[in-house]
């Protein structure tokens, strides 16, 4: 039985300010979930931002975690919000991990939010389970906002893996490749930090401010949080339509030269190495979505997009099928996830490699956040582009990487490990080791 929420809609004329204030008053509650487009232009996209504060009913199994959710969906068909963290692999695929997570996120995590806030252009929806959306409304506009980010204090990212590691382990993987072990590989490496404290909503409009992205967001769960500043989405449901669009292929920009970014762009679209990336991911998503979508439906609607974010330029495909209105979330995670381009191809044997070769557990990178309506639609973005935080451990966890092909250099690969960084590192003020 759907949840009849207090409901009320209301006109914001400075719409960027009142966003701001959105955040910084869900951040009083210990669970939260801020999620921001930034304007992008999207045409599959609902809202422009999205809250989720305070926690009505949660759900957080540790085993048969998939089969419960469908029966925590059926129970609570309302709003909600959370992730799915990378390591759930195990469970679909029946595969183990035995890297540390210093992190700690719980495998899954959603929750039905007290208070549920949407923006469309200047229409602010305020859905409330107990609370007015009235005097939630004039609580947000009461929010003083932060002008200013306070830096933290000499802190230093290391690598979990040395360059000289790295390029000797990118050789490996080239040598799987040349044995027919798998096709493309996901590799990332950890960029890490113990005992550095940052104010996470500080930290986290900063990295927005310098990469401002389609599908950021600003998750928060007791003592640990995301701070996403996400170019990809992951799925998405509206009505009968199911929406992936991965991103795979990646060069710089060059800000200060209007003809040389175009060219940059240019030689991205051209790039052989990067659109037979793009194929083979392609492919891989095709295949995910032709298990649960109507025989016939899945088709590529743009291949080799390319989008400009503020450090890079990026490749994006959109794949699409049909499915019953009706489908539960469970199991589109069951046939879809983690999406292909984090793993590689074939999926399952890359995921084996991928634990084979990291040394740290991904955690919440590579995994997902997002929302489900009480209308069964929902949309989940890729976590990359992200610092990962433990504010009581005080570690600071910042992931990069790249698609492997036999063609890959391993230098260049680096090189745009630490591109992808660039956004994370200029937003904590810090220097990478």
């Amino acid at each position: 039985m759907l949840l009849l929420r207090n409901t009320a809609s209301f006109f914001v004329e400075d719409i960027t300010t009142y966003k701001q204030q959105m955040l910084n008053w869900g951040d009083q509650f210990s669970i939260c979930c801020f999620m921001d487009s930034h304007n992008y232009p999207d045409t599959y996209s609902s809202y422009d931002c999205l809250l989720a504060a305070g926690a009505n009913t949660i759900f957080a199994p540790q085993k048969n975690i998939l089969s419960q959710f469908s029966a925590f969906r059926q129970q609570y068909p309302d709003w909600l919000f959370g992730h799915v963290c990378y390591e759930l692999k195990n469970e679909i695929e029946v595969l183990t991990s035995e890297h540390p997570d210093h992190i700690q996120f719980p495998l899954i995590f959603f929750f039905q939010p007290e208070t549920v806030i949407t923006v469309k252009g200047n229409e602010v929806i305020i859905e409330c389970i107990e609370n007015q959306p009235a005097d939630i409304h004039q609580q947000i506009q009461k929010e003083q906002l932060t002008l200013y980010y306070n830096h933290p204090p000499n802190i230093t990212l290391q690598s979990r893996i040395s360059k000289e590691q790295y390029i000797a382990t990118i050789e490996k993987l080239k040598q799987h490749i040349l044995r027919g072990d798998c096709y493309e590989i996901n590799f990332c490496q950890e960029f890490f930090a113990w005992h550095s404290a940052i104010h996470p909503l500080q930290a986290y409009q900063q990295l927005v401010n310098v990469s401002p992205t389609p599908f950021a967001a600003y998750y928060k769960l007791n003592n640990k949080y995301t701070l996403c500043a996400s170019p990809e989405r992951y799925i998405k449901k509206e009505k009968d339509l199911l929406i992936s669009q991965p991103v795979k292929g990646t060069i710089k920009r060059d800000k200060t030269n209007e003809q040389a970014d175009k060219a940059l762009k240019a030689a991205l679209l051209n790039s052989v190495k990067n659109r037979s990336e793009n194929v083979m991911i392609a492919d891989l998503v095709r295949n995910d979505l032709s298990r649960i979508c109507t025989e016939g439906s899945v088709q590529v609607k743009e291949l080799f997009g390319i989008y400009t974010y503020p450090q890079v330029h990026q490749m994006i495909t959109t794949i699409q099928g049909k499915v019953p209105v009706d489908i539960a979330i469970a199991d589109v995670l069951q046939a879809t996830f983690p999406m292909g381009s984090m793993t590689g191809a074939p999926k399952r044997k890359v995921m084996q490699l991928i634990e084979q070769y990291e040394s740290s557990s991904r955690g919440l990178y590579s995994g997902s956040i997002g929302y489900i309506t009480p209308e069964n639609d929902f949309d989940f973005n890729v976590v990359i582009r992200s610092i990962l935080y433990n504010q009581t451990n005080q570690y600071i966890s910042c992931w990069a990487g790249s698609a492997i092909t036999f063609y890959s250099d391993a230098i260049e690969e680096y090189e745009e490990c630490l591109l992808k960084a660039k956004a994370m590192q200029q937003a904590l003020d810090i220097s990478l080791l």
